[in-house]
Parts: structure tokens; C-alpha cells; sequence
């Protein structure tokens, strides 16, 4: 089977296209192509330019089962069995109103679990303050508030980002991105919320401490034919999670990226997550990325002013005056809150 879609998305409306044909299911560890095989840019760096998705490892956990231990591969019988799940979740989408295609196809990869260190396959305990920091509002819309302003809600609710890593981990729609590549830069544009890095090669030191930005400072540079983009000075106000939203990490979050073409369209990308003051040591997931034929971003029509972030709050003040109103007539009554959407992950950590 191949992911392939076509449309748009817009504040979490995706015409997303999905076929199903037949599964081609992953070798347990993808060997790399001999280093002369991997095609170079015009100027000699390896080139890990195109249009990539994390479509395939939405059937990965990100955090292994326990009966798996420390087992980082499936056998080729539960590999067989996540297959057919994968092949059942994308016919499911295919009853959806969007209409298909099935010309295209996709892979089922072997991995027990996204999070590949430590061996258990489990994201680290939090520290003391991490789980003093975790609140209801580290779900913004998918959790229940309260939903007093705009700082309530998440960076993603309200279309600015979905962090780093929360453009990378695989939802139910909008995973692609494009690399592109020039003489001492690469770029990564993300096709939700539509934002773009830009990575310096050459060598420059990491901007002042006082600096801080959403998606932080990156710096890149190569060690052999993997780009390694160590990034610091954030915000705090992002979290490492589905879509940017759960427990949100604190300002001392250093990544470590290293991307790696290990094929023609097959990009592998692990992430090291240190950040002392949320979790008790670092941590390191992998995907592979994938370039399906026909792939291509979309449009992603979401901004702060749309109309999503104002009609939650205005709700919330309506509530607040109808039980007020109650309590003039001498009743009291709960404040009703939104269904928790099907779709929202759980806040990291916050419920252990």
C-alpha cells in the first residue's frame, strides 16, 4: 500500500487522500546504500533534498510495549500482523468523504517503538519540577482548560507551531515536509503549521542565551553522510509530543537531529531529547522518512486570526454568564466542558 493525497487542510480539516493496494513490509534494519551510491549536490554535500512524510511509522508506537522489553524489531510474524493492521486503518479512511486513489504504495517498518533509547523503549521518568509544571492546559483544545485567554490554548491551536519534534511525529494527516539544500545551509519546511527552519553550516557559534525562539537556534554541520542540527535556545512553550501539544519542556531543551539517506526514498532521522530539567536523562527516537511517489505538502490555510481561537473562548464566556445567570436564580450548576476530541494525545507524562 501507498499513502497519496491531494487537497487541503485547513485549522484541522485535512482532504487527505489515502489508497490501499498491497503492503510492502520493511527489512528488520534498513543497510544503508554503499556512501558512492547516495547522490551528492552540485557542490559535494550529500543531498537529502525532497519531499518527505512520517506516514508509515503512525502504526509504531511511540513508547514500546512491555511484553517486547527490549526487543527493537518485530518478528516477521508480528510484522505480518501490524501489516494488516496498517492495510485496515487506510482502508477505514477509504470509506471517508474524500474520495482515493490506489495506484501508490507504502511500507510497514519493523520498529517496536519510536523511542529507541533507553532500551526499554520508554520515554524517561520526569524530574520533581516537570511534574510540578504539567497542567490541563498542556492539551490547549483537547483537554479541558479552563480557557480564560489565548495563553491557554497550545502554540498549535492557536496556528503558530507545533514545535520541532510535534512536525515530525506522525498524526493523522499533514506529516510531510521538504528539505532543501545550498552552499552551507539546509531548510526544513514543515507542511503543518506551515513553518520553515533554516540550519547554518558553517560553522557559527549558537546565537546569545537571551534569544530565544519557538523552534530555537539550530546549527548544522556533517559527519560523513548525515546531517547533524544541534539546537538550542527555545522557549519553553513548546512540548516534544503528537502535534506540539502535552507537558510542555522547559528552556534548557538541546536536540541533537541526525539525518541520514539510507535510499533513494527512505530518510532516516533520530532525535536526541536532553533536557535535564523535564526528564531524567536524555532520550532518542528514530523514523524513517519516506518519499512516496506522487507525495507532495499542501496548503495549510491556519493562522492565529482565524476563527477557531475566538469561537473557543467566546464559548467560554457565554458559559461563564449562563451560570452565573443560574446562580441568581438560585441554582448552581457545573460548568459543561467540550468532549476531549478522539484524536488528541495524551499529555506526555502528565498522568503517570
Amino acid at each position: 500500500m501507498r499513502v497519496h493525497k491531494t487537497g487541503f487542510a485547513s485549522c484541522g480539516l485535512a482532504a487527505a487522500i489515502v489508497a490501499v493496494s498491497s503492503i510492502a513490509m520493511a527489512p528488520a534494519a534498513q543497510a544503508p546504500r554503499s556512501p558512492n551510491a547516495l547522490p551528492k549536490t552540485p557542490w559535494g554535500d550529500p543531498d537529502l533534498q525532497g519531499v518527505w512524510t512520517s506516514d508509515d511509522m503512525r502504526g509504531v508506537p511511540r513508547e514500546r510495549p512491555d511484553e517486547l522489553g527490549t526487543r527493537q524489531f518485530l518478528t516477521d510474524e508480528e510484522l505480518a500482523q501490524r501489516a494488516a493492521r496498517d492495510e485496515q486503518t487506510l482502508r477505514q479512511q477509504l470509506r471517508g468523504p474524500y474520495g482515493a486513489r490506489n495506484d501508490l504504495r507504502t511500507r510497514t517498518f519493523r520498529q517496536t517503538s519510536l523511542v529507541i533509547d533507553p532500551p526499554d523503549g520508554k520515554i524517561p521518568a520526569l524530574t520533581p519540577e516537570a511534574g510540578a509544571r504539567a497542567t490541563s492546559r498542556d492539551r490547549g483544545s483537547f483537554g479541558q482548560g479552563p480557557f480564560d485567554g489565548p495563553e491557554d490554548l497550545t502554540l498549535f491551536d492557536r496556528c503558530i507551531t507545533r514545535g520541532v519534534v510535534g512536525s515530525i511525529l506522525p498524526v493523522i494527516y499533514g506529516n510531510g515536509n521538504r528539505i532543501v539544500q545550498a552552499p552551507g545551509y539546509a531548510a526544513i519546511m514543515y507542511e503543518m503549521v506551515h513553518d520553515t527552519r533554516v540550519i547554518p553550516l558553517d560553522g557559527r557559534p549558537h546565537a546569545s542565551a537571551n534569544v530565544r525562539l519557538y523552534l530555537g537556534d539550530p546549527r548544522g554541520h556533517w559527519d560523513g553522510n548525515t546531517l547533524v542540527v544541534e539546537t538550542t535556545n527555545f522557549t519553553g512553550k513548546t512540548s516534544i509530543s503528537e502535534n506540539g501539544n502535552g507537558l510542555r519542556h522547559s528552556e534548557a531543551l538541546r536536540l541533537v537531529e541526525r539525518f541520514t539517506r539510507v535510499d533513494a526514498d527512505v530518510l532516516e532521522y533520530r532525535v536526541m531529547i536532553d533536557d535535564p530539567r523535564t526528564y531524567t536523562r536524555p532520550w532518542t527516537m528514530m523514523l524513517s522518512l519516506t518519499s512516496p511517489r506522487g507525495y507532495e505538502l499542501l496548503p495549510y490555510e491556519c493562522h492565529e486570526g482565524n476563527h477557531g481561537l475566538r469561537n473557543i473562548l467566546s464559548a467560554e464566556r457565554a458559559e461563564d454568564r449562563a451560570i452565573e445567570a443560574a446562580a441568581r436564580n438560585g441554582i448552581q450548576r457545573q460548568r459543561r466542558r467540550a468532549p476531549t476530541s478522539g484524536d488528541g494525545p495524551a499529555v506526555e507524562g502528565a498522568e503517570r
